[in-house]
């Protein structure tokens, strides 16, 4: 069925698919629930914490006045799409990682958002290129139900570790499942390995 439904692509779309993906054109919504809100909340702030040198709180003004950059990244969820050359705006992950200063015995982060959703993922993958805090998508502002106002994004992995409605990342010594991973998804989310359940 992938391989019908990926008809028509060219040689280079084709080896930028990984395997049990189909390409899509639109943007598929998928989440636990539905946006938590339509306007940014006057309390709303995004915090680093944990196992960091420098642990930082930003309001959304403030988040955007630091350094930003935009990233063109092909995109991969669980569920079986793919969606090529997507358009990010935001907050490089490297920018980040120089301002808090990890402590060299963090190993794995924590991703807090909205409701209590959590996704966990190993501090190597925000070293990974591309990665960033969004809040523009395909030069607008993220839509509430792809993140508004603030989405991290590793394109590397199975996109559910991308957290939407994003308020922080936790660095820690330790690992600790997020939502999905607790509910039998993967850990390490690898979509060219096809890493998609733990067991």
């Amino acid at each position: 069925m992938g391989l019908f439904r990926n008809r028509g692509l060219s040689e280079d779309e084709r080896a930028r698919v990984p395997p049990g993906q189909h390409l899509v054109r639109n943007f598929p919504v998928l989440d636990v629930q539905g946006p938590p809100y339509q306007e940014i909340p006057d309390d709303w702030d995004f915090r680093v914490w944990g196992r960091v040198a420098a642990p930082q709180r930003w309001s959304f003004d403030e988040l955007t006045a630091l350094p930003a950059v935009g990233e063109i990244l092909d995109i991969h969820c669980v569920t079986s799409w793919s969606k090529l050359d997507t358009s990010w705006y935001g907050v490089p992950m490297t920018w980040l990682l120089d301002t808090v200063a990890p402590d060299p015995s963090a190993t794995h982060v924590v991703a807090h958002a909205e409701a209590g959703y959590t996704a966990n993922l190993p501090l190597d993958a925000l070293r990974a290129p591309g990665v960033l805090l969004a809040y523009e998508y395909d030069g607008y502002p993220l839509d509430p139900e792809h993140g508004f106002p603030l989405r991290l994004v590793v394109p590397q992995v199975y996109f559910w570790k991308s957290a939407k409605w994003l308020r922080g990342l936790e660095f820690r010594t330790s690992d600790l499942p997020g939502f999905w991973e607790r509910r039998g998804y993967s850990n390490s989310a690898d979509p060219w390995r096809e890493e998609r359940y733990a067991f």
